[in-house]
């Protein structure tokens, strides 16, 4: 097959090259490779047709995502469409594309032939060598920064937008729980056999490794304990006949004696055992937690340990969601599977399944028939997980009912309900479930609605408040009775401010005159400005218009003056 064009995904945007001559014959030979390294000659190979540079960064991670998807973006479908030539008998269109997923996308959409393997890769190493310099106006440094900036962007969309990192966090709390689990178990018989060369009875008198350290920590020393010590002894205990054994045991223990520093070494060592086993139980409580929120279905249904387990060794909750049910079957079983494949013996019929109370409970011809039925609703429990979008464990409780009504037929021959029975109900619940937590979700939206505006509101009121009590505070402090000394004195002041505001009535007529005189000298002064201003103008007028203004100003100053001069005249005989 012989390729005609080859499209290119590059960084600052899509390019669709022509092929002029390559043959495939001579592909694997060191000059053909020399070529290709050799802007002249690859030149002579290859040539531009069309380029359409992106917009945005945004418009780049957007093709580059859906590149990566194998989806067909809808501007790369327009550019091909635009400049791609349609084949004929003669020349056929052949395109050459550096992924499988969007040649098979490509081929889908618009019929053309796609090619990904053998002189696509050698063209695509000679393009991507030289795509700076085929391309005019676009320099090494721009093309170099532009391919940075967009493996950034891309990386850091997939850890933000990752599907199945929230079940990182489950297989990593499952691990932990059964590294603690195996660690705990080995510290916590060291302790029984190290304390067991003091007090060897004890080891035979409580048998859970939690209880044992407690219990090592409120003796410490055997020959110490006494009968006072009784009632802490049954609060860890939690049984008086296990408590009165240990008081007794202790009196005529075989066990040597220890030395300070040996024993403060065994207590140090207890408390640490005792430390994770409370951090095992708070690590449990949170992992339960978790997982009845990203796989409610599937921890009803088989419980929240084996679903973690099968989560993770199916790597996520959608790579399970994506197993039949004959994997999930058998998730944990590999080694058995394939020996058996080997030696063309029985194959497993249960893996990490076999963990559950479902089996345990079946009779051994029945294990087999419960783990196929199991194993089947596991899947379709772990698909509603990880498609639903509202989290609910309406399908898995229904489900669990479902394998407890098939024992029972096994057993005893009780024929259960039938599956679609079942969904329907559990649909129904769904859906009565669902509105209830819409319903739920809008009183929420609309008390954080009143909130946020009681909020934007509340802060002038309060100032005002504040500013109230400030002053309600001022005045109880100046209301506060005074020494009669400082009566007497408040009292003199304000006679003698009452004699001070009360003036003689030649008084009152200087300060009338006074007011009357200084409101006529501010009327004077205001026309002196109102004159500068016409002046002003006037220079800018005509001199004809200069001379009627003049007259006009002329006779309004004679005017007001002989108004001034009769008003003065007036005050002079009101006052004689």
């Amino acid at each position: 097959m012989a390729v005609s064009h080859v499209l290119f995904e590059h960084a600052v945007g899509f390019a669709l090259f022509t092929v002029k001559e390559f043959e495939e014959v001579g592909l694997m030979q060191p000059q053909v490779e020399e070529s290709v390294l050799d802007l002249g000659k690859f030149n002579s190979v290859v040539q531009l047709l069309a380029f359409q540079p992106f917009k945005s960064q945004a418009n780049s991670l957007d093709g580059i995502n859906s590149i990566s998807e194998g989806v067909l973006n809808a501007e790369l479908q327009d550019f091909l469409e635009m400049n791609l030539p349609k084949s004929k008998k003669k020349k056929k269109v052949i395109l050459a594309v550096g992924d499988p997923k969007i040649g098979g996308a490509i081929n889908e959409e618009l019929q053309v032939p796609c090619l990904h393997t053998g002189v696509a890769v050698e063209l695509m190493r000679g393009i991507r060598l030289h795509f700076s310099k085929l391309i005019k106006g676009l320099d090494a440094k721009v093309s170099d920064t532009a391919q940075l900036g967009l493996g950034h962007s891309y990386s850091r969309s997939k850890v933000k937008f990752n599907v199945n990192k929230v079940d990182n966090m489950i297989i990593q709390s499952v691990a932990l729980l059964e590294q603690l689990d195996k660690d705990i178990n080995t510290f916590s018989m060291r302790i029984r056999e190290w304390y067991s060369y003091h007090f060897p009875e004890l080891f035979s008198i409580v048998n859970e490794n939690y209880m044992f350290a407690k219990v090592i920590k409120c003796i410490k020393n055997r020959k110490d304990l006494t009968s006072e010590s009784l009632e802490k002894l049954e609060e860890i205990v939690m049984d008086t006949s296990k408590a009165t054994a240990i008081i007794d045991a202790a009196k005529s223990s075989m066990g040597m004696d220890i030395a300070e520093m040996d024993l403060m070494n065994i207590l140090v060592f207890a408390d640490k055992v005792i430390r994770l086993a409370d951090y095992r139980k708070q690590l449990y409580t949170y992992f339960t937690g978790r997982m009845n929120d990203i796989a409610p279905n599937l921890s009803a249904l088989i419980g929240e340990n084996v679903g973690a387990k099968l989560i993770s060794h199916a790597g996520s909750l959608t790579n399970l969601a994506k197993f039949p049910a004959s994997t999930v079957q058998i998730l944990g079983a590999e080694k058995a599977l394939f020996r058996a494949l080997k030696t063309r013996g029985a194959t497993p019929k249960y893996g990490l399944i076999f963990h559950s109370a479902f089996i345990s409970k079946a009779v051994a011809k029945n294990k087999g028939r419960i783990s196929r039925y199991l194993a089947n609703k596991c899947s379709i429990a772990s698909r509603i997980d990880c498609f639903n979008e509202m989290p609910t464990k309406v399908f898995g409780e229904h489900m669990k009912k479902q394998v407890e009504d098939r024992l029972k037929f096994l057993e005893s021959g009780d024929i259960p309900k039938k599956n679609n029975d079942v969904m329907q109900e559990a649909v129904a619940e769904f859906e009565i479930e669902k509105a209830n937590q819409t319903k739920k979700k809008k009183k929420k939206d609309k008390k954080r609605k009143t909130e946020e505006v009681e909020e934007q509101e509340e802060p002038t009121p309060k100032k005002k408040k504040e500013k109230k009590k400030k002053q309600v505070e001022e005045e109880e402090e100046e209301e506060e009775e005074p020494t009669p000394k400082k009566k007497k004195d408040k009292k003199k002041k304000q006679v003698e401010e009452e004699e001070e505001e009360e003036p003689t009535p030649k008084k009152k007529k200087d300060k009338k005159k006074k007011q009357k005189e200084d409101e006529e000298e501010e009327v004077v002064v205001k026309k002196k400005k109102k004159k500068k201003v016409q002046e002003e103008e006037e220079e800018e007028e005509t001199p004809v218009k200069k001379s009627k203004k003049k007259k006009r100003a002329q006779e309004n100053g004679q005017d007001e003056e002989e108004s001034i001069v009769k008003k003065k005249k007036k005050k002079k005989h009101s006052e004689s």
